[in-house]
């Protein structure tokens, strides 16, 4: 199982990481309702970077984005079931309303997003390309949302 990290957890060991020529490839999401589309996202992540460090939205910053009655299961339980994917090496909760401040902490070799992008899309490439780092469009295409399956549930 991968570890749940705070940010300054995570940066210790990726630079330890970084000292052992190992490349770190990142990706986020809120993973509410995980799905097989979470899944096949972080397993093309993977393939992308020797470490996987995965972001998690924080129970705020998902309520900020998706309405008030999202999360449907809270962060640790979020954060959780994705440390237990095999394709997952690091976990952090991110607390800001984009992931940029992290990705310019860590500054991982790859920032890997969905398909539900383009590389010209991803809100984050200008802070990506300001540090030097690559954009990855990973996983299957979108057919799968967690929006979705909520709506399904109700």
């Amino acid at each position: 199982m991968a570890e749940i990290l705070s940010q300054s957890q995570v940066l210790a060991r990726v630079s330890a990481d970084r000292a052992q020529q190992l490349t770190i490839a990142f990706a986020n999401g809120a993973f509410d309702l995980l799905h097989v589309g979470h899944i096949r996202y972080l397993d093309a992540a993977k393939r992308e970077g020797d470490r996987l460090v995965v972001a998690i939205n924080s129970d705020a910053s998902v309520r900020a984005s998706k309405g008030p009655t999202r999360p449907i299961l809270p962060q640790a339980d979020r954060a959780e079931l994705v440390a237990a994917l095999r394709a997952v090496d690091y976990v952090v909760i991110f607390d800001e309303p984009t992931v940029a401040p992290l990705l310019e902490l860590l500054k991982p070799d790859v920032h890997c997003k969905g398909t539900d992008y383009t590389v010209d899309t991803v809100p984050e490439r200008e802070t990506v390309k300001a540090y030097g780092g690559r954009i990855a469009i990973v996983g299957d295409p979108k057919d799968h949302s967690t929006t979705d399956l909520f709506s399904r549930l109700k």
